[in-house]
């Protein structure tokens, strides 16, 4: 069974694409949800987490404190990667669990928004990067999350740039409006379903 991993920044769509790859019977582990529940619920990453940014990054219920941490940790590059330090290897050793779990696939998808920040991808076989314009993404950003222009590119610039991403890609999927989404992921999907042989980052084309 081959490890896909498949990332993009912000507002490029990648929760949509998994949701084609999902009704094509892959089951994609997404880490960024998967990584808020293990810090509410991993006695040891909680316990570090409270010792990193102090008590009140919880609230009384034990849930994230989220405004607090983002005022704690943005701005504060040191924090930030202290932070990352924690969570990325528990988060990668539960998607490592999760991915042994899956049997009969020809292979598992993981979604992760710092998929090559992190460096979790270097345990993965391929990388599909979903690519979209920065117009179209500061505009799905804003709708989907009430934001100002300039929140969102502040978001961005934490962010590997676009191009970076898509140098590293096995596989890129267009999702600017244009592009049909659905030819795109059944192209992959045929790819990886027979191994991933003849993989080019320019293989899929725009449709």
């Amino acid at each position: 069974m081959m490890h896909v991993g498949i990332t993009g920044g912000i507002g490029t769509g990648k929760t949509t694409v998994c949701q084609i790859f999902e009704l094509l019977g892959i089951p994609v582990y997404y880490a960024d949800t998967r990584a808020k529940w293990l810090m509410e619920h991993q006695a040891d990453l909680t316990r570090s987490i409270r010792l990193l940014l102090g008590a009140e990054a919880y609230t009384a219920d034990g849930h994230l404190n989220r405004a607090y941490i983002a005022g704690q940790v943005f701005g504060n590059p040191e924090k930030l990667a202290a932070l990352n330090a924690l969570t990325h290897p528990a988060v990668a050793q539960d998607a490592l669990r999760w991915q042994q779990s899956q049997h009969q696939v020809p292979y598992t998808l993981r979604e992760a928004a710092l998929l090559f920040e992190s460096g979790s991808y270097q345990t993965l076989d391929k990388i599909i990067v979903v690519s979209a314009p920065e117009a179209l993404r500061i505009q799905r950003v804003m709708a989907r999350d009430h934001c100002d222009r300039q929140s969102v590119l502040d978001r961005m610039a934490r962010q590997m740039p676009q191009e970076e991403k898509e140098k590293r890609a096995d596989f890129i999927i267009h999702n600017d409006g244009i592009s049909q989404l659905i030819p795109q992921v059944l192209a992959i999907h045929r790819q990886l379903s027979s191994g991933g042989n003849e993989v080019r980052p320019d293989s899929i084309p725009a449709l």
